[in-house]
C-alpha cells in the first residue's frame, strides 16, 4: 500500500488542478465545479389570472453562485462571463385553486431569450381540486448573457388561482454540468 502526500496538483505548465488546505479541504478550479448555479422561489403566493402565460415572479434566491439572478424587476436569470455550457435546469410550480372550479389545464415552460425552450403540460377536463403540481426538467445548452425565465399558464374554469410559495412548492432551479 503507497501514500502520497502533497498539497497541490499542478498540470505541466504548473497551474493548480486540486489544491489542499492539508485538513481535507479541496479547492478546484472553476471549470471543475457545477457553477454557475441558481435556486430561486417565491417569497408569496402568486395571483394567476385563467388561460394567461404569467412569468413567474421568483423573488427569494436560495443560491445564486454567479450573482446572475435579477429578484426584483425581470425575474430572470442571466448567464455570466465564464458560465457558457451545457446545464440541467429544472422547474416546478404548484397551482392553489378553490376546490370548486375544474382544473382542465395547465402548464410551466422554461423561456430561454424570451422564447418557449421546454414547457411540461397536463390536461385533466374533469379534476376538482385545490392543487396541481407541474414539473418540467431539461437540458440546455446556455451561452453567455443568455437568459432563463420561468411561466406558467393555467384554465381552471373561469376562475383565478395563484402558485404556491415555498421552498418546496414554486421554484427554478440549474446548474453547470462539467465535463459536458
Amino acid at each position: 500500500m503507497s501514500i502520497l502526500k502533497v498539497n497541490t496538483i499542478q498540470d505541466k505548465g504548473g497551474n493548480a488542478i486540486i489544491s489542499s488546505d492539508g485538513s481535507g479541504t479541496l479547492t478546484l478550479p472553476s471549470d471543475l465545479k457545477n457553477t454557475p448555479a441558481f435556486c430561486v422561489t417565491l417569497s408569496s403566493n402568486q395571483s394567476v389570472s385563467d388561460a394567461t402565460d404569467t412569468k413567474i415572479q421568483f423573488t427569494n434566491v436560495i443560491k445564486d453562485t454567479a450573482s446572475a439572478y435579477d429578484n426584483s424587476t425581470n425575474y430572470r436569470w442571466t448567464c455570466p462571463s465564464g458560465g457558457a455550457g451545457t446545464y440541467i435546469l429544472y422547474g416546478q410550480c404548484v397551482l392553489n385553486g378553490d376546490g370548486a372550479a375544474t382544473f382542465v389545464e395547465g402548464r410551466f415552460e422554461f423561456r430561454i431569450n424570451g422564447s418557449n425552450y421546454q414547457r411540461n403540460a397536463w390536461n385533466d377536463y374533469n379534476s376538482y381540486g385545490r392543487n396541481k403540481t407541474l414539473v418540467t426538467s431539461i437540458m440546455a445548452d446556455i451561452s453567455v448573457g443568455d437568459y432563463i425565465e420561468g411561466y406558467t399558464n393555467f384554465n381552471y374554469g373561469g376562475s383565478s388561482g395563484e402558485l404556491a410559495s415555498g421552498t418546496k412548492h414554486t421554484l427554478m432551479q440549474g446548474y453547470r454540468l462539467i465535463g459536458a
